[in-house]
């Protein structure tokens, strides 16, 4: 099942200067205690207090006693694990110029294994791989929670590398120098202490780094905003700082420029003014340049002697305006000479129900992942004789497809494809022939006789909004279809058909049904379809996703009894808003890891980071939006909710989990029945690793098939 990370999206809709305006006059600002006065819950806020954990180990066993006693649990749980433990599902693996670098986890490395292979190992049944570095045997040396968070490398060689280390699963994390070829930490090399921000490799002895360094330099997100350039042998603290954004972005950094050779052509720099616009630089003449581009714009990347820009807002240049989720590019030489004068050229723009999903650079090519009415397609792109051109690359029609890995040092690439119930496939190209398949996931479940159909809903202002449907084929229409309908509507995330061995095994083969729906504010349909759902239309959302659940109704593929409802993040208060909106509707609802008490988001975790999407309960005008839906001043007392299953991770530091924590505390003490979970180690996605996955997931299917399944008609 997935878990969208809202960190990981990178457009969204423009504050109003009116609205910047009243955020930096305290006069207009609604105090915080007043968000807060009426609030009998607020010391779960405290993530780690004696009195909050010790409320957190009752609700759990509380789970374990009642879910986990249930007589499926155990067999669930066993069938999750061998799905997430198979030593026979793809690895994932990345490019390096030593050989297929692949990160690992099963039951007998649960915490995992980063390790390397040949292309030729690779492409057999049985790699035989070789540990650079084994997490498990780390965590038990140091006596820590270590969770593998990733490397930065130095490119083009990439065997000295910057380890993040997480302690149990936070986004934060700590860093040290690492030697790809000695296979060991580099003693007095290069360390970080844990906090948010990132490196980058200068040369073999200086990084570019932007970190919490004390004395408020990290923003009201928790964010850094400075960047330090620090040469090895010096103290941290003496690193000169390079850039400085401000203390009300959400984040700001500085970054180098590279091509595929590894050479840097330019320092360039963002500030992240919301969580979708930035401010992009360049330096230029021995100073920070402000390029003259639109905040939901960026540029990076080079190929054929072209450097890369998109664009999430109508661009205009000259007398030509180009419409958001155009690609254009513009040459290299010119635009170091000039960075605002330098002519720009199209590389792609989006047709009808048209969206460029993600791209990638090789040494030779410029690769572009495309929904098409959400369904995938890639093209390649080449800049020869003045223009561009563009080629299709042959992967199979109607499926989700997408870049898997990339090299920018060799033409080499990998795509994946996938549907509900076609196990996903790896491809692999050199650049210079079609693609070929390397691997297939074997199948997890018996899908003969399910059948996938596409529909469409119609919202509460006419929109029309599609969804997929995931049953037996031929399935009787009599309203007795257990029925889970899953949901994210957020972030310019788009929701598509893939394979999960999970759903499959644990609910489709036992007789439920599987519905993704695709909600304004996510991006199946480009930037707008996520801009027009969003602040004080953030009700859209919510009302596409009811809309779903009324139009299934309607078909008779199932009846309030037997729908349920998931989501989780943006997801979480997705589920949150729709079960307190429309009690009547659903009979199961899952909320995981969710936003949920919305009047406070500025205060919990880094939600001022997600003002963007949101909109500022601490400015009146905002606040009465976002007052309107906040799921949690919504459980009331009297109200005939369905029993809500929440979970969250205690070492979430996204988003916090005093959200769910709060939400099943209010209905505890209004006497409304509800479950509530919460790993006490893993981050935002939950588990740090498989046997807790397996937990989590059999703990919801037990709760859906509790709610949904049980009973009779």
């Amino acid at each position: 099942m997935k878990l969208v990370s809202a960190t990981a999206i990178a457009v969204a809709m423009t504050f109003s200067a009116a609205a910047n305006a009243q955020t930096n006059n305290p006069a207009e600002t609604v105090d915080p205690t007043e968000a807060a006065s009426d609030d009998p819950f607020l010391w779960l806020e405290e993530t780690r207090s004696e009195e909050a954990l010790a409320w957190v180990r009752a609700q759990n066993e509380r789970v374990a006693q009642t879910l986990g006693e249930d007589p499926r649990f155990a067999q669930l749980q066993a069938d999750a694990l061998a799905i997430l433990d198979a030593k026979d599902r793809i690895p994932g693996v990345g490019f390096a110029s030593y050989g297929m670098v692949n990160y690992w986890q099963d039951a007998t490395n649960p915490r995992g294994l980063v390790r390397v292979t040949t292309l030729d190992s690779y492409r057999t049944d049985n790699p035989v791989w070789e540990t650079i570095l084994d997490i498990d045997a780390l965590a038990k040396a140091e006596g820590r929670e270590w969770v593998y968070k990733g490397m930065s490398c130095l490119p083009p060689a990439g065997t000295k590398c910057m380890v993040a280390l997480s302690d149990g699963g936070k986004d934060a994390t700590e860093l040290r120098e690492f030697d790809v070829t000695t296979r060991s930490f580099v003693k007095d090399g290069f360390y970080l202490p844990e906090s948010q921000g990132s490196v980058q490799w200068v040369d073999e002895d200086t990084l570019l780094v932007s970190r919490d360094f004390g004395n408020g330099t990290v923003t009201e997100s928790l964010y850094p905003f400075t960047t330090r350039e620090w040469k090895r042998g010096t103290p941290i603290e003496d690193a000169p700082e390079i850039f400085r954004g401000d203390a009300k972005d959400v984040s700001s950094s500085a970054y180098l420029v590279r091509d595929a050779t590894g050479k840097i052509h330019a320092r360039a720099a963002r500030r992240g003014v919301s969580f979708f616009e930035r401010e992009n630089y360049i330096w230029h003449g021995g100073d920070w340049l402000k390029l003259d581009m639109p905040k939901k714009a960026g540029f990076g990347g080079i190929v054929d002697g072209r450097i890369i820009f998109s664009t999430d807002e109508p661009w205009t240049i000259g007398s030509t305006t180009y419409a958001p989720d155009t690609i254009l590019s513009a040459d290299l030489a010119e635009f170091l000479a000039d960075p605002n004068g330098a002519a720009k050229s199209l590389v792609w723009a989006p047709g009808p129900k048209q969206t460029a999903r993600g791209s990638a650079i090789t040494r030779d090519a410029l690769y572009v992942s495309l929904l098409d009415n959400v369904r995938g397609r890639v093209l390649r792109f080449d800049f020869a004789d003045g223009k561009w051109t563009s080629s299709p690359v042959a992967l199979p029609q109607n499926a989700t497809v997408g870049i898997a890995a990339a090299s920018n040092e060799t033409g080499e690439i990998m795509f994946s494809s996938t549907d509900f119930l076609t196990p996903s496939q790896l491809w692999y190209s050199d650049g210079s022939a079609a693609p070929a398949v390397i691997k297939t996931s074997p199948e997890r479940f018996d899908a003969s006789g399910l059948a996938i159909s596409q529909h469409e809903a119609t919202s509460k202002d006419g929109t029309r909004i599609p969804y997929f449907v995931v049953a037996k084929e031929g399935v009787k229409l009599d309203g007795k279809t257990p029925t889970l309908l899953y949901g994210y509507g957020g972030f310019q995330s788009s929701e598509l058909p893939g394979y999960s061995g999970t759903i499959g095994k644990l609910w489709l083969e036992k007789g439920g049904a599987y519905v993704l729906g695709n909600m304004r504010g996510g991006g199946e349909f480009g930037p707008l379809w996520h801009q027009t759902a969003m602040r004080e239309n953030k009700q859209r959302t919510w009302d596409d996703f009811i809309a779903i659940g009324e139009d299934i109704v309607q078909r008779g593929l199932t009846s309030p009894k037997h729908l349920g409802i998931m989501g989780g993040s943006q997801g979480g208060l997705l589920v949150g808003t729709a079960f307190t909106q429309r009690p009547d509707l659903f009979n199961a609802a899952i909320v995981q890891i969710p936003l949920f008490d919305m009047l406070r988001l500025p205060y919990i975790g880094r939600g001022a980071s997600w003002i963007g999407e949101y909109g500022d309960p601490r400015i009146p005008e905002q606040r009465k939006w976002i007052e309107a839906y906040s799921p949690y001043q919504k459980l009331v007392k009297g109200v005939d909710f369905p029993t809500p299953f929440y979970w969250a991770s205690t070492a979430d530091d996204r988003t916090h989990p005093s959200h769910a924590r709060k939400a099943a505390a209010r209905m505890s003490a209004n006497g409304q029945p509800y479950y509530y979970f919460e790993d006490m180690t893993g981050g935002h996605s939950g588990g740090v690793d498989n046997a807790q996955r397996a937990k989590i997931q059999a703990y919801q299917w037990v709760y859906l098939m509790q709610q949904l399944m049980d009973g009779g008609e």
